[in-house]
């Protein structure tokens, strides 16, 4: 039985991991284990300020000037 620390929420994938590993061999380097998750820790961290951004300047829609 899985206790409460071992039950983790799962966080949504927001890059394409194969597309980014595929980037990255193309320019002659390996993708450590934990890129994937640092570089998608990273764009979700963009996209909260973006939104916060957007909300402050009374909009909606994200543009990419809030990026």
């Amino acid at each position: 039985m899985a206790t409460k620390k071992a039950v983790k929420k799962a966080k949504v994938q927001l890059v394409v991991g194969s597309k980014v590993k595929e980037m990255i061999k193309s320019k002659g380097c390996k993708t450590a284990g934990d890129t994937l998750d640092a570089l998608n820790d990273a764009v979700a961290s963009m996209l909260q300020d973006a939104v916060a951004r957007a909300k402050a300047n009374k909009r909606s829609t994200v543009r990419p000037q809030d990026l």
